[in-house]
């Protein structure tokens, strides 16, 4: 590992191995298992001034030493980097920002279901006039609040095929805490097929 690391050290990131670059990285193994310097990397882009964008990152973090340092740090602040301009200290400012804003965007709710008459009087009028079988998939976090719902398959008058690997992809895609399924009957016979 010490091998390989030293020569990256005087190559631009384009000719480290691909497992090393920070964007192919997020992509194969995602955004939680990178460091702040390589996340950093990511938002800067290019390097400057001879160094990589992931020696920009690190001299970033070890001059503000925390992201909400960064934060806090004005524009002209950010030009004792060197590599980093005006242009790479407003994407950094910009992406602060971005996050910022989502830590403070309210997460929508949706209604909670307490029983099946509670489900019941939520869905109904949504699929009572339904002229073809339909299954539903509805998926609910912790507090049994809908997050979101989805039509999993349509049929004819009489049926409807269905797939687990198709009725629980978006719950776990989803990370839903619980479902529900709705099938209804356009017949109006609750009574069930063989």
């Amino acid at each position: 590992m010490i091998q390989s690391f030293i020569p990256m050290a005087y190559k631009s990131i384009k000719e480290w191995p691909e497992d090393e670059r920070p964007r192919e990285r997020l992509l194969k193994y995602g955004p939680s298992n990178m460091s702040d310097a390589q996340l950093l990397a990511i938002i800067l882009r290019t390097g400057g001034g001879g160094r990589s964008a992931l020696d920009i990152g690190m001299d970033l973090l070890d001059t503000f030493h925390s992201f909400k340092e960064l934060e806090q740090a004005s524009l002209s602040e950010f030009s004792v980097i060197k590599g980093i301009g005006t242009a790479k200290a407003a994407q950094i400012k910009a992406a602060l920002e971005i996050g910022k804003r989502l830590y403070h965007e309210p997460s929508p709710k949706g209604p909670a279901f307490a029983s099946g008459q509670c489900v019941y009087n939520y869905f109904y009028p949504r699929m009572q006039g339904l002229r073809k079988e339909a299954f539903h998939c509805i998926l609910l976090d912790v507090k049994n609040r809908l997050i979101r719902h989805l039509k999993i398959s349509e049929g004819t008058l009489t049926a409807s095929l269905i797939h687990p690997r198709e009725s629980f992809r978006d719950a776990i895609k989803e990370s839903a805490a619980s479902v529900i399924f709705l099938h209804n009957r356009p017949s109006g016979d609750p009574t069930p097929s063989r």
